[in-house]
């Protein structure tokens, strides 16, 4: 998505909150660490996907004006290791997620909307994850989709890991809703999601962990966590979210044990937060809460988008309150 009035809040609150960027270094047991894009192609990252082939590797993509393109980023360095162009798709209008799928699929939603949900419709794409990681052309087959009750904002697009179903999660400062695909798409007509779920948040991503369990859902300032309860969500509890100048990905690690928090933005840090499980032991149990030691550094910024918005007018009332004293030496 394009630049944003509370994004922008949000990285003039990061501006007196530096310690919430601290990069952290890689974890001696070899789980999921923070680390910062490297690309310089990468300005608008606004989705994230753990690869389940290359350990280590996420994908992500730029969300308009870039083209029909996926970056294979390896987490130990930042570094871009393989481009991949889709085709069969057309020309991509917003893409503002990328999910995993059962069998190595990635999933990409074109689904935003920068005019307030005004398109009549809008499309998904599926690919296969290259089992190779090379610069390549990869054909994608594209569904067309509409919502029941017409047209609207999103940007977060889940698919399941177990049943393969593909959920969106609409933006809306109230009332969000999560909306589901008929269980088997088709590319010869209009497919047509239905709500299912409130999620009461202004969504930006979310993730299916890999058993999945628990489905997490993130804004610009806060998130939660849902047992998916066989297809009927309910909130669980709050997400420890970092604070990033305009927070859109979120995925979980490959093994479930830290969701990875990512924001738009030239050099970008992609955040990790380790888990909590419920049954107090690390595993496919974790519901998205994060422990004490998480592998983020800085305190998280948990809570919904009201309280962040609450805490943005504070910062910058003290950034124009500066202004205004330098002003008058």
């Amino acid at each position: 998505m394009r630049v944003r009035s509370l994004p922008l809040a949000a990285g003039a609150l990061a501006a007196l909150v530096p310690v919430s960027f601290a990069v952290t270094p890689a974890r001696a047991d070899g789980g999921a660490a923070s680390f910062t894009l490297a690309d310089p192609r990468i300005t608008e990252s606004s989705g994230l996907a753990a690869s389940r082939a290359h350990p280590g590797v996420y994908w992500t993509h730029n969300d308009s004006d870039d083209g029909p393109y996926l970056y294979a980023v390896d987490s130990r360095t930042g570094k871009t290791v393989a481009t991949v162009t889709m085709k069969g798709v057309g020309s991509p209008r917003d893409v503002e997620a990328i999910s995993m799928g059962p069998g190595n699929t990635l999933w990409v939603g074109d689904i935003g909307d920068n005019r307030g949900g005004t398109w009549p419709y809008v499309w998904i794409y599926r690919l296969p994850e290259p089992k190779e990681l090379r610069d390549q052309t990869v054909r994608a087959t594209q569904y067309t989709v509409k919502y029941a009750d017409g047209p609207r904002d999103a940007e977060a697009l889940m698919v399941h890991p177990k049943t393969g179903r593909v959920y969106i999660a609409d933006k809306k400062e109230e009332g969000g809703s999560l909306w589901a695909a008929p269980k088997t798409l088709s590319t010869g007509g209009t497919n047509v999601f239905r709500r299912v779920a409130d999620t009461g948040m202004w969504v930006t991503d979310g993730a299916f962990s890999p058993d999945g369990r628990w489905l997490a859902l993130r804004s610009y300032f806060g998130g939660a966590s849902f047992a998916w309860n066989e297809g009927r969500p309910k909130r669980q509890g709050r997400l420890s979210v970092p604070m990033q100048p305009q927070g859109e990905s979120l995925t979980y690690a490959a093994d479930g044990s830290a969701l990875m928090y990512g924001s738009e933005g030239d050099g970008s840090q992609v955040t990790a937060r380790q888990l909590r499980a419920r049954d107090g032991g690390k595993g496919s149990s974790q519901d998205g809460s994060a422990t004490g030691g998480d592998a983020g550094s800085g305190a998280g910024f948990e809570g919904d988008w009201k309280k962040g918005a609450l805490v943005m007018v504070v910062a910058l009332a003290a950034v124009f309150g500066l202004k205004r004293l330098f002003s008058r030496r």
